[in-house]
């Protein structure tokens, strides 16, 4: 099945312009001219997450798409413009489910559940993390990073400080979840083992790898480390 040129990712930058348009979804207003029924925005969003969850990233095209929803791809114009869109819109939409902690009197745990669920909902959609360097504008992810700095001004956390903590928060719960979407990806042809077994083979060249275990999984689990990184980030100071 042959891509159309809907379905390949348009070239520019993450403020960029098409045909004088702003690049991203969140930077355009929605087109008020009538929209055939009974599609929708949210219909085609809930249909690609579907297909990501299913397929990833490169199997997700504008045509698949239309024919789960029984639609032609013509019809998903009226509702969004390019692929693009449509995984803006699919990332912020699985943000959704990142639930918003009960404000308490303890910033660090208050910071720590939501970047420890944030992890959980990208891990259950292993496409998400990859795509989080596109402009991050919509209402669900800009809500949980309102929620995650206002925790850390709770902290006592301001100006340069505070876009350092929530830039390194935020750097490394999406690269933690990265790694592990893409270990788990491959661990059906043990490439982990494989891995360890390479550096193990090497005693001289890779004398602190082999000392410290790494990339073995029977050492510590990815849980563990994840907790144990998010301790040392949550010791700072403000």
């Amino acid at each position: 099945m042959r891509e159309t040129e809907f379905d390949q990712p348009q070239r520019q930058t993450p403020g960029g312009s098409r045909g004088g348009e702003p690049g991203s979804v969140w930077l355009r207003e929605e087109s008020a001219r009538s929209r055939p029924a009974p599609l929708s925005r949210a219909r085609i969003v809930d249909a690609a997450v579907t297909l990501l969850d299913q397929h990833g990233i490169d199997g997700l095209t504008m045509r698949r798409l239309a024919q789960s929803l029984d639609v032609t791809s013509t019809a998903l114009y009226w509702h969004v413009k390019t692929k693009e869109d449509v995984l803006d819109l699919a990332v912020d939409h699985v943000f959704g489910d990142v639930p918003f902690p009960e404000p308490t009197d303890d910033w660090r745990a208050d910071a720590r559940a939501l970047v420890r669920d944030w992890r959980a909902v990208m891990l259950r959609h292993p496409w998400s993390p990859g795509l989080i360097g596109r402009p991050m504008l919509g209402p669900n992810v800009l809500a949980r990073t309102e929620y995650l700095q206002s925790a850390l001004v709770r902290g006592g956390f301001t100006d340069l400080r505070l876009a350092v903590a929530t830039r390194l928060l935020a750097n490394y719960v999406i690269g933690a979840a990265l790694t592990e979407a893409t270990w788990r990806l491959v661990e059906g042809s043990a490439v982990r083992a494989t891995a360890r077994q390479l550096i193990a083979a090497s005693p001289d060249a890779y004398p602190t790898l082999n000392a410290s275990g790494h990339l073995d999984a029977t050492r510590w689990g990815d849980d563990e480390l994840f907790e144990r990184g998010l301790d040392a980030i949550l010791a700072m100071e403000p």
